[in-house]
């Protein structure tokens, strides 16, 4: 029997551990059991299976009908950005190809990001990047508190767009920082100069320039998709 965290009831506790198994792809014929081996496995009754069976099909990571059982769903169906799948997918240990795909996301956000943070942030925006960037520069490199201001300052940028759309993108682009920085600082193995990178992209913000703010940003980012596709080619 399974051991469900005691911070979600029986339902939720059930998507957790099911979705991470999902994930790290522990059902390789793409079949899940049956019901009453999943009331077994987790010691929960039918209604809580069928409750936790209608979430992860919200996620996109299962159907479920009649005569075909629960199946797992090709993976270009998964709600990717659905906060719990992404959390399932940095605990999996993601590839580098998975991880290259995130960057390709964030050059695609961020840069503009930031140019719309050059225009239309304002002071108390400005100040909690500029907050985010002396907590880097105070961290040890590679730490969890450099981590966590580094993410905090790409954050920031995207409260300080202004858009709603891209502020709304927080959850999926922390993700991806925390997997991504996580690989590739080590490799810079330079503190300082990913610092200066960040400072970069925040003056150019404070100094209202837009285009500078998208080109630092979009450098910055460009840089550790460098280091991951080196990796990659590398490999084969």
């Amino acid at each position: 029997m399974a051991l469900l965290d005691r911070n979600f009831n029986l339902s939720q506790r059930m998507v957790q551990e099911l979705g991470r198994e999902i994930i790290c792809g522990e059902f390789p014929d793409d079949s899940l059991p049956t019901e009453a081996e999943l009331c077994d496995k987790f010691g929960v009754s039918r209604s809580a299976v069928r409750e936790a069976v209608k979430m992860l099909s919200a996620k996109g990571l299962i159907s479920s009908k009649p005569r075909q059982g629960i199946r797992i769903l090709p993976e270009d169906q998964w709600n990717i950005f659905d906060p719990d799948l992404l959390r399932w997918v940095l605990e999996s240990k993601p590839s580098l190809h998975v991880l290259k795909e995130f960057l390709q996301v964030r050059i695609a956000i961020e840069p503009e990001a930031a140019a719309l943070a050059a225009r239309y942030a304002d002071q108390t925006k400005l100040d909690n990047i500029e907050k985010a960037l002396e907590g880097m520069r105070k961290a040890e490199g590679n730490s969890k508190e450099d981590l966590e201001a580094d993410i905090a300052f790409h954050v920031s940028i995207l409260y300080a767009s202004n858009n709603r759309f891209y502020i709304r993108l927080r959850d999926f682009i922390s993700t991806a920082l925390r997997v991504s920085i996580s690989h590739t600082n080590p490799i810079k193995g330079n503190h300082e100069g990913v610092v200066e990178d960040h400072s970069k992209v925040f003056n150019a913000i404070k100094n209202r320039n837009p285009e500078r703010a998208k080109q630092s940003m979009l450098a910055l980012i460009d840089e550790a998709l460098n280091f991951i596709e080196d990796e990659i080619a590398a490999e084969k």
